[in-house]
């Protein structure tokens, strides 16, 4: 009975990738394999820099081909100018390793090394800072590049109890009951104070007001075509109605330029997701929607592979 309650609630539990991931400020989370499945962008050939065309050669591993789930937890950092930036990232991906390959390129390019719970940490000089790297097991692999082991560490203490169907971090617990079921990619974010350094966030030049308080939540799912929705909850009625103001009227005038817009007059895919896209508002709740064309949606799936080639060190 025990047994039967813990695989029902394993079923109903956030993906592990995310579930491992330490607290954070915003999570997203991609599932690859229905994404290649639908899109077919791993049959596309993806030119790859030297950089990243050395770790394809050492680990045997692709991104387009190889990478099935990829989790990313974004933690803001108190210096702006540090080494860091604004964001450092805590990542999770799950997929087809060669762990003998990868634990080797591994060792061969970090600085130094650590055991922890079991598990080698590669610390790898990246740009200034470190990027610690560890294999979990057969199909997954952690990296952070916090300035301290501790997000790290972390996911290694989630891993060992990996079994239960733990929840994850705060940030996942509290909201991912309201990420729509079946969704192949998705976001969960809180809107930090550092967007009102210079105004507030801004869209192409545009001010949108967003209280500090605000939570995004954003889905994509197939539907016979990539629907994207994004979910803003506002800390009152007030505030969810002057963003959803300033975005339609953006988008009214967005809509009414786009043809002589450089981006849009020259990327039809970008129209056709202009174009769908609608806004609507109700109490604390503003909601946007849109069709996200095929292109665009190989342009996401690719996200990772891109990031792991500006992430990916030469010896």
């Amino acid at each position: 009975m025990v047994l039967a309650m813990l695989v029902v609630l394993r079923q109903k539990a956030p993906p592990e990738v995310a579930r491992l991931l330490p607290e954070s400020d915003a999570i997203l989370y991609l599932d690859i394999k229905p994404i290649r499945a639908a899109t077919h962008y791993d049959k596309t050939p993806i030119p790859h820099d030297p950089a990243y065309q050395q770790f394809v050669n050492a680990t045997g591993f692709e991104f387009e081909r190889d990478l099935n789930e990829a989790a990313f937890a974004l933690h803001r950092m108190p210096d702006p100018l540090g080494p860091n930036g604004a964001v450092a990232f805590s990542e999770v991906f799950a997929g087809h390793i060669d762990t003998k390959r990868v634990a080797a390129y591994l060792k061969s390019i970090s600085s130094s090394q650590e055991v922890y719970e079991g598990h080698t940490i590669f610390a790898v000089p990246s740009e200034g800072r470190s990027v610690r790297v560890a294999i979990l097991s057969y199909d997954m692999v952690a990296a952070s590049n916090t300035p301290t082991p501790e997000q790290i560490h972390s996911i290694l203490d989630r891993y060992r109890t990996s079994a239960l169907p733990f929840s994850g971090s705060a940030l996942l617990s509290d909201m991912y009951g309201k990420v729509p079921a079946f969704s192949l990619a998705w976001g969960i974010g809180r809107v930090g104070s550092q967007l009102w350094k210079n105004g507030g966030p801004r869209v192409l030049g545009v001010t949108i007001p967003i209280a500090t308080e605000t939570t995004f939540v954003a889905s994509l799912r197939w539907l016979g075509s990539a629907k994207l929705r994004i979910e803003e909850l506002a800390p009152n009625t007030a505030a969810a109605e002057a963003s959803a103001t300033t975005v339609n009227s953006f988008l009214m005038l967005a809509k009414g330029a786009a043809n002589s817009l450089p981006a849009f007059a020259s990327n039809p895919d970008l129209r056709d997701l202009l174009n769908s896209t609608e806004v609507n508002q109700k109490g604390s709740t503003a909601v946007l929607t849109a069709t996200l064309p095929t292109g665009l949606l190989k342009q996401i799936a690719s996200a990772p592979e891109k990031m792991g080639q500006s992430n990916a060190p030469a010896k």
